[in-house]
């Protein structure tokens, strides 16, 4: 088993805490993905240390937060893009909505130069401005070739554009591509 694969399952069991409070933050249905930080919206209550344990193992702390569900992540407009990924080399399909509109959702679409932590279930912290996150047309993926995202594989969410086609990206080598695309996202805290 390689390190990033058990790190994510411990993190899923860590993480029942913080799941079954977003849960009931949004009627029910588990959280699967917290805006933190300069949002304008809010569907939930400040970090509490005691709930939030495996949040607080990564040092995520918030007053404000918004929380999405699936159902949520999935009522907004859908993006594909078809980027060569690096585990395999091949060609893939991956959509879900762009990183934008989930953060405009959130009420975090100011007209600053806002810096967003994209945080992975293991740990990594990809740090991408708005700018970027515009300019690259990221998208947080649900699906892989038609298939949801598992936890424990790339998902349930992943932070990912189309590097084939992005300047900045296309002429590295595949391994060096993707190191701003955090798979397993679960927060994004905003500044």
């Amino acid at each position: 088993m390689d390190k990033r694969h058990f790190l994510g399952a411990a993190a899923l069991a860590g993480a029942w805490p913080a799941t079954a409070r977003a849960a009931r933050a949004s009627g029910g249905a588990p959280g699967l993905l917290t805006v933190s930080g300069a949002v304008a919206r809010s569907n939930r209550g400040p970090f509490d240390p005691a709930l939030d344990q495996f949040m607080g193992k990564h040092g995520v702390r918030f007053d404000t937060a918004f929380v999405f569900t699936s159902a949520a992540l999935r009522r907004l407009p859908v993006q594909t893009i078809k980027p060569t990924l690096e585990y395999d080399g091949k060609v893939h399909t991956l959509a879900g909505p762009l990183l934008t509109d989930v953060l405009k959702a959130a009420g975090a679409d100011g007209a600053g130069e806002l810096r967003l932590g994209l945080r992975a279930v293991d740990g990594y912290v990809a740090p991408v401005t708005l700018a970027e996150a515009r300019a690259w047309k990221m998208i947080v993926a649900l699906s892989l070739d038609g298939e949801p995202l598992a936890l424990g594989g790339l998902g349930p969410q992943w932070a990912v554009y189309d590097a084939d086609r992005l300047q900045a990206f296309k002429d590295k080598p595949l391994k060096e591509r993707f190191a701003a695309c955090p798979w397993g996202v679960y927060s994004i805290e905003v500044t």
